[in-house]
């Protein structure tokens, strides 16, 4: 990658609350080269990127050992953490995957999100179930060996964990030091309704990392479907979220993730809009979360 100039001016001793540490998905940055990123990032208050190491993401799998060490120097160029990374590591036999989470764990990262598991017609649901124990079990082993953590999303849809419930099952007897919840609030509320509290409470011995965002509820076409906002703009009661997790003493590694209109970078995309309009629109979440945090924490 090129190491063009970021139209944003060098923040590397901006001063960030200790007690909170929040990195942004960098899918929302792809238009952004290793350096640009990181300087981007920093200037906008993140402590770190949550980075893709996929395929189509800023590092490739298979160049992982080139490139993961190019994007953490210039991470640390900028005083961000190597701290998380989105990962399609999926199995404990496959050598690409090993050396994934070989090179990450050298290089400092702690998390990974590891690849999905479906629901599908051909297996029972308690099937899926039971294969997720298996699954979790062998990265868990995976995880010990190399040092490093899993943090397993909760994603709407016909996905594995989106009704929380199952995703406890397969965590049950695991620990969160190598194997864990990365618990989305907005996925956990669209797929959960005004029951996500109880989701909250089942799987909070296993939250090890968050992915914060806000959606509201449209109709299109006839059809109801959510779409993402801007912190603070939809339906996430975040202060009584924000709340629980004092309650509870969950203070874990954040990923915000944009997914709001941004020009198309939403998306992966490169943005129809003034690269300092997207910093902006994304730096208002940074601040509505430090905030809100630090008020909650008084």
């Amino acid at each position: 990658m090129t190491n063009s100039k970021s139209p944003l001016t060098t923040s590397r001793n901006s001063e960030r609350p200790k007690d909170l540490n929040i990195s942004i998905f960098s899918k929302h940055l792809k238009f952004l080269d290793y350096n640009s990123m990181s300087e981007a990032v920093a200037e906008m208050g993140f402590n770190g990127i949550d980075l893709t190491l996929r395929s189509g993401g800023h590092v490739l799998p298979e160049r992982v050992q080139d490139d993961l060490p190019m994007v953490t120097e210039a991470m640390k160029a900028f005083n961000l953490e190597p701290n998380m990374i989105c990962s399609s590591v999926k199995d404990a036999n496959n050598p690409e995957h090993l050396k994934v989470l070989e090179v990450a764990s050298n290089l400092g990262y702690k998390y990974y999100r590891p690849d999905l598991l479906t629901y599908t017609e051909e297996e029972a649901v308690l099937e899926v179930v039971e294969n997720a124990k298996i699954y979790f079990s062998s990265l868990e082993k995976l995880n010990e060996k190399f040092g490093i953590t899993a943090s397993y999303i909760n994603l709407p849809g016909q996905f594995y964990g989106s009704s929380i419930w199952d995703l406890q099952q397969g965590l049950e007897g695991l620990s969160p030091k190598f194997i864990g919840s990365q618990y989305d609030i907005a996925h956990a509320s669209i797929e959960g309704g005004t029951n996500w509290e109880i989701g909250l409470k089942l799987i909070k011995p296993h939250i090890n990392t968050l992915v914060i965002k806000d959606y509201i509820w449209t109709k299109k076409n006839g059809q109801w479907q959510f779409e993402y906002t801007p912190l603070g703009e939809g339906v996430i009661d975040f202060k009584k979220y924000f709340n629980l997790l004092k309650a509870y003493n969950i203070n874990v590694p954040i990923s915000i993730h944009t997914e709001y209109d941004l020009g198309g970078a939403e998306s992966g995309g490169n943005p129809t809009i003034e690269h300092k309009e997207v910093f902006k629109r994304i730096k208002k979440d940074v601040t509505f979360l430090r905030e809100l945090w630090e008020d909650i924490h008084q």
